[in-house]
């Protein structure tokens, strides 16, 4: 990155570049860092922000486990929105969900076939079902996001290999999140892994930004090539959230505008995190086992 004297430092200082990190110890942390924020716009979390973002998290994560506990065959899907309702504003944190660009419930909940995006209402949970559950909540206007997919009752054989599969994606796509590496090494991992069980990567829907709003920058791809996009750097927060489906990639849309089912039918699966670039790593900020 060739840079002249008088040039506006890339760090985001405001100050011309001979006045601010030429000649620093710290000039190239400072470029990559002031990289990130100017050329993709991407908005770098402070020890503040990212405490912040910490504590809707362990809501987000606690808001899971309690879903979890509730999830069995008979359980209408808006069953699952109340009880993900009335626990978010009991704990004085906002659904970001709901109302977001007309979505008329509090979480998404997704059965079997349903990619994402799937609207709570009447359909009842039967035995041998697939069911994720995405929540994000709102606390003193920080954003956490994450989700997971749960069996209901006794799961069959190929919805214990698509939930094992999309848990195992979410996981290699983490191990690839340290600062120098790039967007695309996420979702080049996690294609390579979906792909080698026999499983396919959506590739319409992507994680994410978040914590100062609900979807900011970078987009993180859950396919693609190595050593492309934005290079990671210490303070970026975003998630990733792997949608794999046992047959093939394509999907529709329903006439709701949001419903993203598998064009085949065949079932899809998803496993999310909120995830903080670290001098050494990475720290989940949703964290729970995988």
């Amino acid at each position: 990155m060739k840079i002249s004297r008088n040039q506006l430092c890339p760090c985001g200082s405001g100050k011309k570049y001979k006045k601010c990190c030429l000649n620093k110890k710290t000039a190239q942390k400072n470029i990559i860092r002031g990289a990130a924020k100017e050329k993709d716009k991407i908005r770098i979390k402070n020890n503040s922000d990212i405490a912040a973002i910490r504590r809707a998290g362990r809501l987000v994560v606690e808001t899971l486990k309690l879903v979890q506990t509730h999830i069995s065959p008979g359980i209408k899907t808006d069953d699952i929105n109340k009880l993900v309702h009335d626990f978010t504003i009991k704990n004085n944190a906002i659904p970001a969900t709901l109302n977001y660009r007309g979505f008329p419930k509090s979480v998404c909940v997704s059965v079997n076939e349903v990619i994402c995006h799937g609207i709570p209402g009447p359909r009842v949970l039967k035995d041998g079902d697939i069911v994720n559950v995405d929540v994000t909540s709102i606390i003193d206007g920080y954003y956490a996001d994450a989700n997971q997919t749960y069996f209901v009752g006794t799961p069959g054989e190929d919805a214990k290999k698509i939930v094992s599969v999309a848990r195992g994606s979410l996981k290699e796509g983490a191990k690839m999140v340290c600062a120098g590496n790039t967007i695309g090494d996420i979702g080049w991992a996690i294609q390579r892994y979906a792909e080698a069980k026999g499983c396919s990567v959506v590739r319409e829907f992507v994680g994410h930004g978040v914590g100062f709003e609900f979807h900011e920058l970078p987009q993180v791809p859950h396919y693609g090539r190595r050593g492309t996009g934005p290079r990671l750097v210490p303070g970026m927060v975003f998630t990733i959230e792997p949608m794999v489906n046992l047959g093939k990639k394509e999907l529709s849309v329903l006439a709701d505008g949001w419903t993203a089912i598998t064009r085949d039918g065949s079932l899809s699966a998803q496993f999310e995190q909120t995830l903080l670039v670290t001098k050494t790593g990475y720290e989940s900020l949703t964290p729970y086992p995988l």
